[in-house]
């Protein structure tokens, strides 16, 4: 006699599609193990994005270009294996898809087949237009991602707001435009004004994400290490530091360390 645990609701591309059109808000966060997964999906986050944010704070690199498609698979697998309910997205890492269409198609299958994840998202307007079709006609979901882009960091040169002149911003919209055409599910609109997020999260139907991109996007999104004040140095504008756990875990190593130190740990009623 087979044993049915009570099922809990998953998070859909179609959900989410529901959710902008009755105005409720998304809300999206990174992770990338499974701990941490586990705490952010019980949580009920509506989706959770193994960003390529990994190569920063999980591996304490500069910029996000040196991250590998096998590392990024490995960060995936661990937090789909703690995920009941939110959508996870994949960033698929600079250098395996742009330019090369066929490229792009192999790094997203791997991801999905290997990971388990269910979504990947891709950074880039027309200049990736060939690669986006390409992953949605294979049947994988992709979640765009214009404005800043932080793999794109060499050629912008700085982290500062992208598309403030109206050639950009024109240039945004009709990418945004375009990927909606394309067929992405969603897209992310990272440190722009929040006038142009809206005006984009207006004449698309699909839903946008905002990180730095003001109120008006349909959903939101932080680096859990973030906004948990793991990462002490990165304090940006759009930054809300909803806790300050690195000083929660620095006292409490410290402590331990005093208690090794004087023999108070462990005591008595810790030994067998």
């Amino acid at each position: 006699m087979s044993i049915h645990k009570s099922e809990i609701k998953k998070v859909t591309t179609h959900q989410l599609q529901a959710m902008k059109d009755r105005g409720e808000k998304i809300s999206m966060l990174t992770a990338y193990d499974y701990s941490m997964a586990q705490l952010i999906d019980g949580a009920g986050v509506d989706i959770i994005l193994v960003g390529d944010s990994a190569s920063n704070v999980m591996a304490g690199h500069e910029t996000t270009l040196p991250i590998t498609l096998d590392q990024m698979i490995y960060h995936a697998s661990s937090v789909i294996r703690a995920v009941n309910r939110a959508f996870v997205v994949v960033d698929i890492p600079f250098g395996s898809y742009q330019g090369n269409s066929s490229e792009a198609l192999r790094s997203a299958i791997r991801i999905m087949k290997e990971s388990g994840a269910h979504s990947v998202k891709m950074e880039g307007g027309a200049e990736i237009k060939e690669s986006v079709t390409r992953v949605l006609s294979a049947g994988v979901p992709v979640m765009g991602h214009l404005g800043l882009t932080p793999q794109s960091i060499y050629k912008f040169g700085t982290y500062a707001v992208r598309a403030k002149e109206s050639e950009e911003a024109e240039k945004l919209i009709a990418d945004a435009k375009l990927l909606e055409e394309c067929g992405c599910y969603a897209i992310v609109l990272e440190k722009i004004p929040a006038d142009l997020a809206k005006r984009v999260s207006e004449e698309i139907n699909i839903p946008t994400i905002g990180i730095g991109a003001g109120p008006h996007t349909d959903g939101q999104v932080l680096v859990m290490h973030d906004m948990l004040g793991i990462t002490k140095e990165f304090k940006p504008r759009f930054l809300r530091q909803y806790a300050d756990v690195g000083s929660i875990i620095t006292e409490a190593v410290g402590n331990y360390i005093k208690d090794v130190k004087s023999k108070d740990f462990p005591n008595e009623s810790e030994s067998y």
